[in-house]
């Protein structure tokens, strides 16, 4: 209306204010017949608005609330939940729990599910990460890996049970899926300690009555026995800090044993830098899940069986965090950490 008080045209009006010609031509004969009372909205059909604005903020601000600040005896809100406690708090006479998941799923809260954390506690966390990811792009020390040096990484898988169940599994078949019986008679536990040659993507693997020393140990010799590993020039192998090698003395063991390999330890609680950890993520779901084996014997053979077809079939995994990668992603953690904490900031701590 105050572009057309200045005398332009509908074509103009329009190009100016992206409109239709139309709609400005609609809402200029709206004006000339009634005023300005003609510019409010008219009554619109269906129901009217139930709740105001101020009551969806209300609803959301309680979401995003822990519920013991709210001093509800719960750990987690659920939809039903919040709408419960939005009645008890008299922000709304009655609401569904529909209605509280449609404003909760337009921010995209979602107070039901959570996400865990730790504090960075190894002091020299960012130069043992940055050293175990420069080996996954064959670097040590800044400097290249030759062609008869080798990257090793190991591990120990603990508690593979043996879970014979009481009727037998049923295949698969049309619409359904396959049926393994709840109820099952324990065949004892093993350990499954594996070796993975992170560039040629070979696993050596052993089964255990437990884990330890003695077993790492005999895992270590079953690969350095076998070439190329026996007569390389250096063999890294990248653990992370289990009791069976923690520390300078299992460096000293795997040295004194076989001088040709260097033991690299990933930092305290980042056992993810370890890629035998996807190997054994891969184990877990296409080989013990669902658990239902006869006795440990299967267990062992099930295990050997499916290394053979692992190093037949497999590829190097495609790793692409870099030690570029880890320095932007501990000073994003450092401008979150809280300020009584920052003495033990990484990238402080980094540099």
């Amino acid at each position: 209306m105050l572009l057309a008080a200045r005398g332009r045209s509908n074509a103009r009006i329009a190009a100016q204010t992206r409109m239709h010609v139309d709609t400005v031509r609609t809402w200029r004969g709206r004006f000339a017949a009634s005023g300005l009372p003609a510019l409010a909205d008219r009554r619109r059909s269906g129901r009217p608005v139930s709740f105001t604005p101020l009551q969806v903020a209300e609803v959301k601000a309680l979401a995003c609330q822990l519920p013991a600040e709210a001093g509800a005896p719960l750990s987690r809100w659920s939809c039903p939940e919040l709408a419960r406690e939005v009645v008890a708090r008299s922000i709304a006479g009655s609401i569904s729990p529909s209605t509280v998941r449609r404003w909760l799923k337009d921010d995209a809260i979602k107070p039901w599910q959570y996400r865990s954390w730790i504090f960075v506690r190894d002091l020299d966390f960012q130069p043992k990460a940055a050293r175990v990811l420069d080996l996954y792009a064959r670097i040590f020390d800044g400097v290249p890996l030759g062609e008869d040096e080798y990257v090793i990484s190991a591990d120990e898988k603990t508690s593979i049970q043996a879970r014979c169940r009481c009727h037998p599994t049923l295949a698969p078949g049309q619409a359904r899926v396959m049926r393994v019986n709840h109820e099952y008679d324990r065949g004892g536990a093993l350990a499954y300690l594996a070796a993975y040659d992170v560039h040629r993507a070979k696993v050596f693997g052993r089964c255990e009555p437990k884990t330890g020393i003695v077993p790492f140990m005999a895992l270590g010799n079953q690969v350095m026995t076998t070439e190329p590993y026996a007569s390389a020039r250096r063999v890294f192998w990248i653990v992370d800090n289990g009791s069976s090698h923690r520390g300078k003395k299992a460096i000293d063991r795997l040295t004194t044993a076989f001088p040709n390999t260097v033991m690299v330890h990933t930092p305290v609680h980042a056992s993810w830098t370890n890629q035998i950890e996807i190997f054994f993520s891969i184990v877990q779901r296409k080989v013990v899940t669902p658990n239902n084996f006869t006795d440990l014997t299967q267990v062992r053979d099930r295990l050997r069986a499916f290394e053979d077809r692992y190093n037949t079939t497999a590829q190097p995994f495609q790793w692409r965090f870099t030690s570029s990668d880890l320095d932007d992603l501990l000073a994003l953690l450092d401008r979150h950490t809280p300020a009584d904490r920052q003495e033990e900031s990484s990238v402080s701590l980094a540099a």
